[in-house]
């Protein structure tokens, strides 16, 4: 009886010794004596003190760096490179086993891969292209890491290029040639712009001088028309009212000088006057019957 107790002790401390919470971001692998025995999914887990060990393993994504190094382009210049890789373990229990049965510290592999992979790309590029098709870079890149990496149990989320720097005096060039660029491009702009507003003020000037013209043309053929009109009125009417002008000036005149005119008994002093200027004489209401 005195040793019921103690056992019972001795099994609550075994017991709680034993307890192992997986949390949702890991997976548990439980070995006994040294060799895999079960999988441990996230929750309660119960293992025997001494006799049993879990590992978990995070199966979240995480990112290693790939450390800059210096890697020798195409056209024989030092570029400074560095990438970023993210990856996963996959959470069933095969990928588990296998990201720590597989291989070796596989979050130290992906870097080593990583940076032999890159020298292997950029070696083929100039330093120009690796700049310009960082894009292509990282596409093979994780091309590549998803090939070699597939028996480790993990997944290559992406791969990112961090830098791919030039030597100094290499980057103070390749500036001054973009400078230069940017500066001949901003001049093309500005001849265009140029000669775009010179256009449009030359075609402005046509289209007045257009309009002056036309303008002109119209004020002519107005006064044109009215010297018609007027020359049509002084052909219609004015070459008889002229000689009848002519013929009432000289009646004017010779009334002014105080001349003599005989005129015929039983006569109009009007139809007189009206003889002498021309016009037809008025009927006397006799002759009218």
């Amino acid at each position: 009886m005195n040793l019921i107790g103690p056992i019972i002790a001795a099994i609550v401390v075994i017991f709680f010794m034993g307890i192992r919470i997986v949390r949702p971001t890991h997976r548990g692998l439980v070995e006994r004596f040294g060799k895999y025995n079960r999988f441990a999914n996230p929750g309660f887990n119960w293992i025997f003190p001494i006799i049993e060990v879990i590992y978990q393993v995070n199966i979240t994504e995480q990112m290693v760096d790939a450390e800059p190094q210096e890697i020798i382009t195409n056209d024989n210049l030092n570029a400074k490179v560095d990438a970023q890789v993210y990856f996963k373990v996959k959470g069933d229990e095969a990928d588990v086993k296998n990201c720590q049965y597989s291989v070796n510290n596989y979050q130290w592999q992906i870097v080593n891969l990583a940076r032999t992979t890159l020298r292997n790309i950029i070696g083929t590029l100039t330093l120009k292209s690796a700049n310009s098709e960082r894009g292509k870079i990282n596409a093979e890149l994780h091309k590549t890491l998803c090939e070699e990496t597939a028996s480790w149990g993990l997944e290559i989320v992406r791969t990112e290029l961090k830098e791919i720097d030039p030597p100094k005096d290499v980057q103070e060039t390749m500036n001054k040639v973009v400078k230069a660029e940017n500066e001949k491009i901003a001049a093309v702009d500005y001849a265009t712009a140029t000669e775009t507003a010179a256009d449009g003020q030359k075609r402005a000037e046509i289209k007045k001088a257009e309009g002056i013209k036309q303008a002109r043309i119209l004020e002519a053929e107005g006064e044109a028309e009215a010297i018609k009109l007027v020359n049509e009125a002084a052909e219609r009417y004015f070459v008889g009212n002229a000689q009848v002008l002519r013929k009432l000036e000289a009646v004017e005149k010779a009334l002014v000088n105080n001349a003599k005119i005989v005129i015929p008994a039983n006569t109009e002093l009007v139809n007189v006057i009206g003889e002498m200027a021309g016009f037809l004489p008025i009927k006397n209401k006799e002759e009218k019957k």
